[in-house]
């Protein structure tokens, strides 16, 4: 692939996932969209990228598209946003929405499936409280591929041997032949819906708790800031976001300051006016 050839491909992926490719990922660049040549009968990389540029090429673009966004996941990844969500998060969000009885919230890029699979069984777990309220949780992906999968619920061993304690994989899980599927009770606590982040967020609603990890890394600061803002837009007054551990909000977007003593949990800033107003207030 030459660096002409390898910018065409940068720049439809940025404009079509926000994906941020450099030119040190050029191998990964070749070794992703070789396969997505031979399947359309192109034969190399550099009628690919003619093809790209080709009206009526919707198909091509979408497997482009797809073979470079990042889907590496497992269940509970990472722990520590987990245990926010079980310590932190519930133990604010549930007294301040008993009149509702309920609560919304997002997995961004939710791949597989395994991040939001993993809060219906904490929820399923810990909170027998929750029982009656109305719970949505939404998982989101650009890749058509993973949601199938998702939706699904079906996982090799290898998948449920990385992070799945096996007292909840005996008792969500049903093993058939190789594999296991994930128990209806945990399925239908999450709905998968195809989206992209560089879309309108209206038609997903309000949410109380989102989940965006290991997302923005993938962005240039400008695309992060959007993202960060829209999010802001969606999410409730006393949310919560949840990024992955190589990510922040500091210097990026003014819209979310971190939370006290939680890593990677962060909540909506107070507006510097209204800030200012309080600390009247309490003189």
């Amino acid at each position: 692939m030459t660096p002409a050839e390898f910018q065409v491909i940068a720049q439809l992926v940025k404009q079509r996932s926000g994906l941020a490719l450099t030119e040190d990922k050029m191998y990964l660049v070749e070794s992703r969209l070789m396969p997505v040549a031979q399947r359309h009968g192109l034969g190399d990389l550099a009628r690919l990228v003619q093809r790209v540029r080709t009206p009526g090429a919707d198909a091509v673009i979408a497997d482009v598209v797809e073979a470079m966004t990042t889907n590496e996941t497992f269940f509970f990844r990472d722990k520590t946003p987990f245990d926010h969500f079980e310590k932190v998060i519930l133990p604010s969000l549930i007294p301040a929405r008993a009149a509702q009885k309920s609560l919304r919230i997002w997995c961004a890029a939710a791949s597989t499936g395994q991040e939001p699979y993993s809060l219906a069984m904490i929820i399923k777990e810990k909170f027998p409280q929750l029982k009656d309220w109305k719970i949505d949780i939404i998982g989101t992906d650009i890749s058509k591929e993973v949601l199938a999968k998702a939706r699904a619920g079906n996982y090799t061993q290898f998948e449920v041997q990385r992070g799945l304690p096996i007292q909840l994989l005996i008792k969500y899980f049903k093993q058939e032949g190789q594999n296991w599927n994930i128990s209806d009770d945990i399925k239908k606590m999450v709905q998968y819906r195809s989206f992209n982040l560089l879309d309108g967020y209206l038609s997903l609603g309000n949410f109380d708790v989102v989940f965006c990890r290991n997302v923005l890394i993938y962005f240039d600061r400008d695309t992060k800031a959007d993202v960060l803002k829209r999010i802001a837009e969606r999410l409730s007054g006393d949310g919560f976001l949840l990024l992955g551990a190589a990510e922040t909000v500091i210097g990026v977007s003014d819209r979310f300051q971190p939370a006290a003593d939680a890593r990677g949990l962060y909540v909506k800033a107070i507006p510097a006016a209204k800030a200012a107003g309080a600390a009247v207030a309490v003189r």
